[in-house]
C-alpha cells in the first residue's frame, strides 16, 4: 500500500509538471544583453489569464530568474501566467538602468504576453529584495513605464517582499549609524554607493517620494518578517505614505521566518504570507 501511495504522488506531481509550459530565456529588449531575458511558466491551454510578473532579488548584484521555487506552479494551480526576469546587474550598469531593464521587460511582457496565454492589462508585478525595491518603484514612479509607452493602469496589484529600501535616505541613515556607534567600518559598496552616491539619487530611486493622489497607483501588499527591525521599518514607512495618499495597501508582518525563507515559502499551502498574497490576488483582480 505504501508504494502505491507513493506511485499516486508521483503521479499527481507529473500530471501537474504535465499541465504547463516553459518557455525560458527569451529575450524582451532589441539586441538583447545576456541578461535581458525573461521566462514564462504557463498552464496548459491557457488564454487570457492573470500574470503574475516577478523580479529576483540579490542586492542588485546577483540573482537569477531561475530562483523561483515554489511560485510558478503556485501561481499556475490558481489559473495564472508567471513571468520571471531577469535584469543587469551592479557595477556593470547603474541603478537607472536595471530599473529601466525591468520597465523594457513589463513592455515585452505587456505587447506579448497573450501569446503565451496572459491577458496583458491585468499584470501583478512582485518581487523580493533588492527585486522588492524595483516593483515598487516600477509600481509607483510611472516615469519608467511611460517611457515605454505605458501607463500604470495595466497594474492591478503590487507585492513588495521583504525589501529595505523602499526610503533609500532612511536605510542608508539607519545602517551607517549603526556601523559608526559600534565603532565599524562603513562598507564599501553599500546602499549610498549602490544608488548612486548622491542624496538627489537617494531620494529619487525611493519609491516612497513618487506616492501621490490620484496617479493610479494600485493596490499593494507589502510582506515583511516581523521581527527584521529594517524591513518592518521600510514596510511600515511604505504603507503609512500609500495610506495618507489614498492608495490601498496591506502590510503583512510573518512571523518567525527570515529574509530567504519569506521568499522560498512562498506557495505552500499552510503558510501564512501566502495566504495572505493569494488573498490580497484574488481581491485586486476583481476590480
Amino acid at each position: 500500500m505504501k508504494h502505491f501511495a507513493c506511485l499516486l504522488i508521483v503521479l499527481a506531481l507529473l500530471s501537474k509538471t504535465q499541465a504547463q509550459e516553459v518557455k525560458r530565456n527569451i529575450p524582451y529588449a532589441d539586441s538583447a544583453h545576456e541578461r535581458q531575458v525573461l521566462d514564462i511558466h504557463s498552464p496548459r491551454d491557457a488564454k487570457n489569464l492573470p500574470v503574475v510578473f516577478w523580479i529576483h532579488g540579490g542586492g542588485w548584484q546577483t540573482g537569477d530568474k531561475a530562483s523561483v521555487q515554489l511560485k510558478p506552479q503556485a501561481f499556475m494551480d490558481k489559473h495564472l501566467v508567471f513571468v520571471s526576469t531577469n535584469y543587469r546587474l551592479l557595477p556593470d550598469v547603474d541603478m537607472a538602468t536595471i530599473v529601466r531593464d525591468v520597465a523594457k521587460s513589463i513592455h515585452w511582457v505587456h505587447d506579448h504576453i497573450a501569446e503565451h496565454g496572459g491577458d496583458p492589462q491585468r499584470l501583478l508585478v512582485m518581487g523580493h529584495s533588492a527585486g522588492a525595491q524595483l516593483a515598487a518603484l516600477v509600481c509607483i514612479d510611472d516615469r519608467y513605464l511611460k517611457a515605454e509607452g505605458l501607463s500604470l493602469a495595466i497594474i492591478k496589484g503590487c507585492v513588495p517582499v521583504d525589501g529595505d529600501t523602499y526610503d533609500v535616505p532612511a536605510i542608508i541613515e539607519t545602517a551607517e549609524t549603526r556601523r559608526r556607534v559600534h565603532g565599524l567600518p562603513q562598507a564599501k559598496f553599500g546602499h549610498r554607493e549602490k544608488f548612486g552616491n548622491d542624496a538627489a539619487k537617494h531620494r529619487d530611486f525611493s519609491a516612497v517620494t513618487h506616492v501621490a493622489r490620484d496617479k493610479g497607483i494600485p493596490p499593494l501588499l507589502i510582506l515583511h518578517v516581523a521581527d527584521h527591525p529594517d524591513t518592518s521599518a521600510q514596510a511600515q514607512r511604505l504603507g503609512n505614505v500609500l495610506k495618507e495618499a489614498g492608495v490601498p495597501v496591506t502590510v503583512f508582518g510573518a512571523k518567525e521566518t527570515t529574509h530567504s525563507k519569506i521568499n522560498a515559502d512562498l506557495g505552500l499551502p499552510d503558510d501564512p504570507a501566502t495566504k495572505a498574497l493569494l488573498e490580497f490576488v484574488g481581491e485586486a483582480l476583481k476590480k
